[in-house]
C-alpha cells in the first residue's frame, strides 16, 4: 500500500469477495488513500465496496454463532467433537499443538524482527523502551493484548535463533 501511494499507482485485486469478508482490511484501504479496483468486478465503487464488506462481516458473525450453537448442541447429545487422530491419542495431539504453537512464535520472531531493528535504530535499547515502542505502534502481543518486557526478552531470544 505504501509503494501505491508513493507512486500514485492502483492497487490490482483480482478477486474482491475474499477482500470483502474482511471490512476492515477495505475499509483501511480506503481510508488510508490507496486506489484500487478489482479484476473479477471494476464497476464497483466505493459505497459498493463498503457495503459489501459491511454485509460480509455481518454474515460471517452470524454465521459464526449458527455454528457455535450447533456444536453445543451436538456436544449435548454426546457426540464428540474434535479431530479423531487428536482424540484417539492425546499425546499425538498436544505434540501437534506444541510444534504449531512453536513454529507460530518464530513466524512472530521474523515477522517482528525488522520492527524491532527500527525501534532499536530509532534509540530504543532497553526492553522497556523497545516494549513502549511496540505498544505505540498499536502491534498486538502474541496473544492480542499489550506487550510487556517479558514477552519482549522471549521475541528478542528468538530472533537471535532465527535470525
Amino acid at each position: 500500500m505504501a509503494l501505491c501511494r508513493l507512486h500514485g499507482a492502483t492497487l490490482v485485486i483480482a478477486k474482491l469477495d475474499p477482500l470483502s469478508r474482511d471490512a476492515a482490511f477495505l475499509l483501511n484501504l480506503q481510508k488510508a488513500g490507496v486506489r484500487f479496483v478489482a479484476a473479477d468486478m471494476p464497476e464497483a465503487n466505493e459505497l459498493v465496496v463498503g457495503i459489501m464488506a459491511v454485509v460480509a462481516q455481518a454474515e460471517r458473525k452470524m454465521i459464526s454463532t449458527r455454528t457455535r450453537a450447533a456444536l453445543a448442541a451436538a456436544k449435548a447429545r454426546g457426540v464428540r467433537l474434535g479431530k479423531p487422530e487428536n482424540l484417539s491419542n492425546g499425546e499425538v495431539g498436544q505434540a501437534r499443538s506444541r510444534a504449531r504453537q512453536a513454529q507460530r512464535a518464530e513466524e512472530q520472531s521474523l515477522d517482528l524482527a525488522p520492527v524491532i531493528a527500527r525501534v532499536r535504530d530509532e534509540g530504543a535499547v532497553s526492553l522497556r523502551q523497545i516494549t513502549a515502542a511496540l505498544n505505540a505502534r498499536v502491534i498486538p502481543a502474541a496473544r492480542g493484548g499489550t506487550w510487556s518486557a517479558a514477552q519482549v526478552q522471549i521475541v528478542l531470544a528468538g530472533i537471535e535463533v532465527h535470525g
